[in-house]
């Protein structure tokens, strides 16, 4: 609840050193309002993945890729505390074991809801499904548009970035590689 608070502080203060009223009929919930979204946008801090991915890891003789794509992701640019957000496509190639699909957009979602690079989330996803499951590989590609581009600097409104991150058979095998990324090219 301090914490809360301390936002809700920090957001009038802030209100009032942009030349705004926090007072004023408009303004005067934002405080608690930017205390709750910030609350809400950054609980990747407090989930553990651990906790998150339980149980739901299973043995399975399959061997072939399993690639969940198109999961919506919204995270905020560290540097400046702008959102971007876009699509994350994820695949692994199973070395004995497999996890619930559920679990994939979560693992996403707690590394997404923290202040981030994109280049780093997408490693984070990509390393932590390699130490759950240990399989032959991995790879993760993030497609996102920066509102930090878009709407200041260079306001390049409709560029966007691409990573990837790319571990095991995904980074040594091209045509394993080649495979990901054309399953993910496809669309509907």
């Amino acid at each position: 609840m301090k914490k809360k608070t301390s936002i809700e502080s920090l957001t009038r203060e802030l209100l009032y050193k942009i030349g705004e009223n926090p007072e004023r009929q408009g303004l005067k919930k934002t405080p608690k309002r930017v205390a709750a979204a910030y609350e809400a946008l950054t609980t990747g801090y407090r989930q553990d993945v651990k906790e998150v991915i339980n149980s739901a890891v299973f043995d399975e003789e399959y061997d072939e890729m399993v690639v969940m794509k198109d999961l919506d992701i919204f995270s905020l640019c560290e540097h400046h505390l702008l959102p971007f957000y876009g699509k994350c496509h994820v695949a692994y190639i199973p070395n004995g074991k497999i996890i619930g699909l559920s679990k994939i957009p979560r693992i996403v979602n707690i590394f997404a809801r923290r202040l981030q690079v994109q280049e780093r989330l997408t490693h984070q996803i990509a390393q932590c499904l390699k130490d759950a499951l240990d399989p032959l590989g991995v790879a993760v590609v993030i497609e996102a548009l920066h509102l930090c581009m878009a709407m200041r600097g260079v306001e390049k409104q409709n560029s966007t970035c691409v990573t990837s991150a790319m571990l095991g058979v995904f980074r040594s095998d091209r045509s394993t590689r080649m495979e990901f990324m054309n399953l993910v090219a496809s669309r509907k």
